[in-house]
């Protein structure tokens, strides 16, 4: 299954039913009067949060998303039926942008949350509406009115609680797979994570907590280069970061700043999240090396980190427990 994060569709409510112009013929009554029923309502566009997507997939090659339309009226004051309402389902995070002005038109984040992107067109009148004194067989009736149509934009971002960033091959797909049921691809080359990858993590109460796995930022990632550029979103939403840190690179200080200056850039208040520093792979360190590269790694980021290993499963427990103790569990 493709992962679409991003999608442009426009969406146009149904046009409102039109009135009629109709007389009562019935036996025995004569004169009856003006009895055009008013036309139905066109149906609304809404959209629905639905916690089974995990994508925009849906919305890659259809792009138009229309409401039935209202029903005209009838004879004897008759209205004409409504349209139906067209719900579509998008996944749990989408947030809803209209793409010309950019404006927010909402946030789908709860399983069931809907919102109404397009309401469909008011049904015209029926002459009946137009009785009076004056004019007692009022042949006058109105069109129904077209319903809303607007473009917008669907921007998925994952609803995870921690995020896992680092530069590629610092060792993140790994470490989700080792701590939850996820099995994300995973090789000794730079960019092995193409798509952002969800894990689910026991806590000690019983209940999960989503992780998330980013695709590697690289230098320059927040003006679009490399791929992290375009899942940084993903990790607006999280309440903790977990910096990974390479402990075989050539230059770990280097990873860490240039990571550093990445959310900088980006914005969106990552610099300000709460997060944690992790030296992964220590088994690449001589034990000797470890303490003063330690040291030098939290004088550079003013965060005391922590030494482990994803692959051999060393400290993993003291990194759940910060974690836990960092989220309030």
């Amino acid at each position: 299954m493709q992962f679409i994060d991003q999608a442009r569709i426009t969406v146009r409510g149904g046009r409102g039913g039109d009135g009629i112009a109709a007389f009562r013929r019935e036996k025995y009554v004569p004169a009856g009067g003006p009895s055009g029923g008013d036309g139905g309502q066109g149906g609304p566009v809404v959209l629905e949060a639905d916690s089974n997507l995990q994508t925009l997939l849906d919305f890659k090659y259809k792009r138009l998303f229309a409401a039935d339309d209202g029903r005209r009226g009838g004879p004897n004051k008759c209205t004409g039926a409504s349209g139906r309402d067209l719900v579509i389902k998008v996944p749990c995070g989408t947030e809803v942008r209209h793409l010309t002005t950019g404006i927010l038109m909402g946030d789908l984040t709860d399983p069931g949350q809907t919102l109404t992107v397009a309401f469909g067109g008011r049904g015209g009148l029926g002459n009946a509406h137009y009785l009076s004194n004056r004019n007692r067989a009022p042949e006058k009736f109105t069109e129904g009115r077209d319903g809303e149509e607007w473009p917008i934009q669907l921007e998925l971002k994952l609803l995870a609680e921690v995020g896992i960033i680092g530069l590629p091959n610092a060792g993140k797909s790994t470490l989700i797979a080792v701590l939850s049921a996820a099995r994300p691809k995973i090789a000794d080359y730079p960019f092995t994570t193409l798509i952002p990858n969800l894990g689910v993590v026991r806590r000690p109460s019983g209940d999960g907590t989503v992780f998330a796995d980013i695709p590697g930022l690289i230098a320059g990632a927040a003006q679009g280069a490399g791929l992290g550029h375009d899942f940084l979103r993903h990790i607006e939403r999280t309440r903790l970061l977990i910096h990974l840190v390479d402990a075989g690179a050539e230059d770990p200080l280097d990873d860490l700043r240039t990571v550093e200056k990445e959310l900088e850039a980006y914005g969106h208040g990552l610099v300000e999240r709460p997060r944690l520093l992790v030296l992964n792979k220590q088994e690449l360190r001589f034990e000797d090396e470890l303490p003063q590269l330690m040291d030098e790694l939290a004088k550079a980021s003013g965060v005391e980190p922590l030494c482990i290993s994803a692959a051999m499963g060393t400290n993993l427990d003291a990194l759940l427990e910060l974690i836990w103790s960092e989220l309030g569990v």
